[in-house]
């Protein structure tokens, strides 16, 4: 096995990252694997909570196979044993929960779905039920001893729950721990997160401290918008687009993004170059749009399922397919109006200024086929506009005067 210049190896590490602590370590790491022609252990851990990973997680996933394609190795981590306490990281309020037939029922599908985009050979798939779950009520005294209330405390979420009265349970505070414990039975070199995690993991490297090991990397992912443009993509938000999308939704989900957060998906989801990716924002957003529905479609569906899939969204969504019936709606041509202005003028089943503001900017109105995502923005003014609001409403809008 032969590994590219670690200076190299460390460029395309780096693409994407919000954080790489730290990356002296790292590098230092990358060097030593090259001399020992050893490949690194590249750890990411998710729990099967739900039975769909989505494209939240594909940003971790594609960056383990950048790992995989450099000669290392990624130990995929199924919580299966997290999973029935919850990981508390960012949320208002404890999860819900699991049994473990669920948690089970998910992690197969986590296993069937990831080598989609893991290269198997290198991948070393793992559940940490496997070691968590043989230890003693002993063992896990011993394990909280090694932080402490006040630390746990200084994390964001606990702290705003704890200042608002929100009930925190103890198997809350224990999961940072257990999750660092896994590094340490994992003895993982580097290990993979959302800027969420930089509690955890941090934790993961002063627990391989404790017990005598190199501390591991801590590399950190920004995290994905979901569809909605604003809250992280997520299962419990139900703003996700799953892996197991068939390609006609994962396109047509892609096609819905509000156009500023699609610039991220480029930047975290493709391997474009920078330049070229900003020459796609010099052109239409529509076309930037199709290009990226297309390519993220075509790598986990495959070349002519996403080409079937694009000519299925422009048969349905195409200007051809504007219904000949639709409402017409006519407005003085001279008036300056905003995109706000034309929604709430020309729909008879949006209720409020506010709602209309909110299907804005999630991309749920079109004009001619063009996504208008910002509210405050002119209103296209043209003899004739064909607006869609929303899934079901059609809108002829015509300018006089």
């Amino acid at each position: 096995m032969s590994f590219e210049d670690p200076e190299a190896q460390l460029s395309i590490i780096k693409r994407g990252t919000s954080d790489i602590i730290s990356e002296a370590e790292l590098l230092a790491k990358l060097k030593k694997s090259a001399e020992k022609n050893a490949p690194l252990r590249i750890k990411a851990g998710f729990d099967p909570t739900a039975p769909d990973l989505h494209l939240g997680h594909c940003v971790l996933l594609r960056k383990l196979r950048d790992f995989q394609d450099l000669g290392h190795t990624v130990l995929f981590l199924i919580g299966d044993f997290t999973a029935m306490i919850g990981d508390p990281s960012g949320r208002s309020e404890t999860r819900p929960a699991l049994g473990e037939d669920e948690v089970r029922a998910n992690a197969r599908t986590y296993e069937r779905q990831v080598f989609r985009i893991l290269d198997r050979e290198r991948t070393e798939v793992v559940f940490n039920s496997a070691w968590l779950g043989k230890l003693s009520a002993a063992d896990l005294v011993r394990l909280s001893t090694l932080e402490t209330v006040a630390r746990m405390l200084e994390r964001d979420d606990f702290s705003k729950r704890y200042s608002e009265g929100t009930p925190i349970s103890i198997s809350e505070f224990m999961y940072p721990l257990i999750q660092a414990y896994d590094s340490v039975e994992m003895k993982s070199d580097a290990e993979f997160g959302g800027t969420d995690q930089t509690f955890n993991i941090l934790l993961g490297r002063q627990l391989q401290k404790h017990f005598g090991q190199e501390p591991q990397i801590a590399i950190l992912l920004p995290i994905l918008p979901g569809l909605d443009g604003v809250r992280k993509m997520s299962k419990s938000y139900g703003n996700y687009i799953a892996v197991d999308d068939t390609a006609v939704d994962m396109y047509g989900k892609v096609m819905s993004l509000p156009d500023d957060v699609m610039w991220l998906y480029y930047e975290l989801l493709t391997r474009r170059p920078e330049e070229e990716i900003g020459a796609l924002k010099r052109g239409h957003p529509m076309d930037a749009k199709k290009s990226l529905a297309r390519e993220l479609t075509a790598w986990l569906h495959g070349d002519e399922s996403a080409k079937a899939a694009a000519e299925d969204f422009d048969t349905k969504f195409s200007d051809r397919q504007f219904p000949e019936d639709a409402r017409e709606v006519v407005l003085a041509a001279g008036e300056d109006i905003t995109v706000l202005d034309l929604v709430v003028r020309a729909s008879q089943k949006v209720p409020s200024r506010k709602e209309a503001k909110r299907l804005i900017a999630q991309g749920g109105v079109s004009a001619d086929g063009e996504k208008l995502t910002d509210a405050s923005a002119p209103a296209p003014v043209r003899d004739e506009l064909r607006l869609r609001i929303g899934k079901k409403e059609f809108v002829r809008v015509k300018f006089k005067g």
